[in-house]
């Protein structure tokens, strides 16, 4: 698989932010439900008034509910399109899309760029609030209120046990021929002066459900209802475990997406490519 654009084809970079609550997730839906691609797809047709549809490569497909403060995607344009609408595009787009969506640049990607096989991590930031009293109402469609202290020591030490590569199959909604391992590149959590916990989830990919397990995960074991090393051992089982709740979508943000050095972006493209398996592992899946 190539990422040569066609000729006559420009690759435009766009970096963009969304509210996700009500959307039905970013990729596109077969019963028309509304979805960010749609409403972006739809948005770039009618501001260039082109005929016809012209498909976003996204770096990370989020779920319904799901935020995104530093979603990536590109779009091949034809040459002339681009040439005739690039200065005036981005606040055409901004008087079209709806609110809950924006595109904060639009730019000419570099050769071998491709927003999603390039990356070579997404940051995402889960929020969480054990404040007795709730979530603030001005935030409530951006953190989780847990009905339980939560011991921040404890979950860090929790999180540390599931750093580095592993198979992430107990913590992952499968799909049928895709792997389940992943190199967590980082998780802990901090308190903001405000007392809102924020969990830092770094990876080089993520696979279905994956945050929002491990932090289901972590939650149990900060307010006490398992022990610290639970999540490691749920891990090492490599099978979904019944107890790993997945946490509710609103508190979950992609915050960051991370691409090498321009020269490097097609040699990253091909390898995330690659199936991976762990050492010793049959290499099927």
């Amino acid at each position: 698989m190539s990422d040569d654009v066609q000729p006559g084809f420009v690759r435009v970079r766009l970096d963009l932010s969304y509210d996700g609550r009500d959307f039905s997730g970013w990729a596109k839906q077969a019963r028309g439900q509304r979805t960010v691609q749609g409403e972006i797809e739809d948005a770039l047709k009618t501001v260039t008034r082109s005929p016809e549809t012209f498909e976003l490569t996204v770096a990370g497909r989020t779920d319904a509910g799901v935020h995104a403060r530093g979603q990536v995607a590109h779009v091949d344009l034809p040459g002339e399109l681009w040439e005739e609408h690039r200065e005036k595009l981005l606040r055409r787009l901004a008087g079209r899309l709806p609110h809950d969506v924006r595109v904060w640049s639009l730019t000419e990607a570099p050769a071998g760029f491709n927003a999603r096989f390039s990356a070579v991590w997404r940051r995402y930031a889960y929020r969480v609030t054990d404040h007795p009293g709730g979530v603030d109402p001005l935030l409530r469609g951006h953190v989780l209120w847990h009905d339980w202290t939560l011991d921040m020591d404890a979950m860090n030490e929790a999180a540390a046990a599931l750093v580095g590569e592993h198979d992430f199959a107990a913590y992952c909604k499968k799909r049928e021929g895709a792997t389940t391992i992943r190199t967590l590149q980082e998780l802990r959590w901090e308190r903001r002066p405000d007392g809102i916990m924020e969990a830092t989830v770094k990876a080089d990919a993520f696979c279905h459900n994956m945050v929002r397990s491990l932090v289901g995960a972590l939650l149990f074991v900060g307010d006490g209802h398992r022990p610290v090393d639970w999540p490691g051992k749920v891990l090492a089982a490599g099978v979904r475990d019944s107890a790993v709740h997945v946490v509710r979508p609103h508190g979950l943000t992609l915050e960051e997406v991370g691409y090498p050095a321009d020269d490097q972006l097609a040699a990253r493209s091909r390898e995330a490519r690659n199936k991976r398996t762990l050492p010793g592992a049959a290499g099927c899946c």
